[in-house]
């Protein structure tokens, strides 16, 4: 398909939100901007491609979606430049990673003129939402849900893609302390760990509640059958610098492949840091930790960016990191991904979607 043969039926909001919105307060997932894309689909194809005001929708309680939990999400990010372009950051890999937790759910792809032309027009006509501030952005929330009025184990037969978005501030306003977790899972080999999903997030809320009420932010998962093995710290990847060595859990079923995660591995080869992607285990961070050879370890994600962590607990211990300079690799790769994002610097790599 082409974006030449797109339809989109366009309703303006008849009174736009926008100068209500304070651009130097903006918590994080709380503020909608004025507009919402949405597609449906029938019989085997996308139709009624619209933007309308945003608003509520109306369904059935006897969705699908409610009942058996499908329902994928993606995130992204849009900055605004010092021209007024908008700029969104490595769009069609979110697009590809929906489609893999598209087809893990047993759900239709979208295709990616819909998801594309949805998302430029869109953000067009609510350019003013895209904060021109430093550590601010757009965030762009693309997903999908099941729509069918059925009560019975089955793939629904027909879903609505939709994508709004929100002005955001930093998601976390300082370093974050962790919590290696050792008996509930985010994810199990052969799941839904590597799908986008929103069940995932459910199932991770009690453990992290538990983690918060005994002072830290986050947990850090580890493998469902041993925990045994780092996987993921919340909803970020996790990565380690250990004696100048960047380390990274493998992704696998289990491991989201974060887009953050693909970019930062791509600048510390670029700089010549060695990089290794494989199994880690938990013995082997408490060991580093213990004789001082973590130097840094921080979370990637589109919500968190880079989020650097101050300190790891594990069974009733907690190690703490060295803290964050000017030249540690944490900031130089947060101001390296922040000066692409707001074209500070030429897009060599093609991670910019111009609008």
């Amino acid at each position: 398909m082409t974006t030449d043969t797109l339809t989109i039926d366009i309703r303006k909001t008849a009174e736009s939100r926008l100068p209500q919105l304070d651009m130097n307060n903006l918590p994080f997932g709380k503020v909608f901007s004025d507009h919402m894309f949405s597609a449906d689909y029938e019989s085997g194809q996308w139709k009624n491609l619209q933007i309308v005001p945003y608003a509520p929708l109306t369904f059935s309680p006897s969705n699908m979606a409610i009942h058996y939990g499908q329902s994928i999400f993606e995130g992204m990010k849009a900055y605004k430049n010092f021209k007024n372009d908008i700029l969104v950051f490595r769009a069609e890999q979110n697009w590809e990673r929906l489609n893999k937790s598209a087809h893990r759910m047993c759900m239709p792809a979208i295709p990616e003129d819909i998801f594309m032309e949805g998302l430029r027009e869109l953000l067009s006509l609510d350019r003013g939402w895209t904060p021109a501030k430093d550590g601010c952005a757009l965030y762009i929330r693309p997903f999908m849900f099941a729509t069918d009025e059925f009560i019975g184990m089955r793939p629904s037969e027909t879903y609505k893609f939709m994508i709004f978005t929100c002005p955001v501030g930093k998601y976390y306003s300082e370093p974050v302390k962790l919590k290696i977790e050792t008996h509930f899972s985010r994810a199990a080999q052969g799941g839904t760990g590597s799908a986008k999903c929103a069940g995932n997030y459910a199932a991770s809320m009690y453990p992290a509640k538990m983690a918060q009420l005994e002072g830290y932010n986050q947990v850090i998962w580890t493998d469902g059958s041993e925990h045994k093995y780092v996987e993921e710290a919340g909803t970020m990847n996790l990565m380690f610098l250990i004696n100048n060595v960047l380390i990274t859990a493998a992704t696998s079923d289990s491991i989201l492949d974060g887009v953050t995660r693909k970019s930062v591995l791509t600048l510390a080869k670029e700089w010549n840091i060695k990089v290794e992607e494989r199994k880690v285990t938990v013995t082997e961070i408490v060991e580093a930790l213990k004789k001082g050879e973590v130097q840094e370890a921080f979370g990637v994600g589109t919500a968190a960016t880079v989020a650097p962590v101050s300190n790891i607990g594990f069974e009733g211990t907690d190690y703490k990191l060295p803290e964050i300079k000017s030249d540690s690799l944490t900031n130089r790769i947060l101001i390296a991904l922040d000066d692409i994002k707001y074209d500070r610097v030429p897009d060599t790599r093609n991670w910019i979607t111009r609008i």
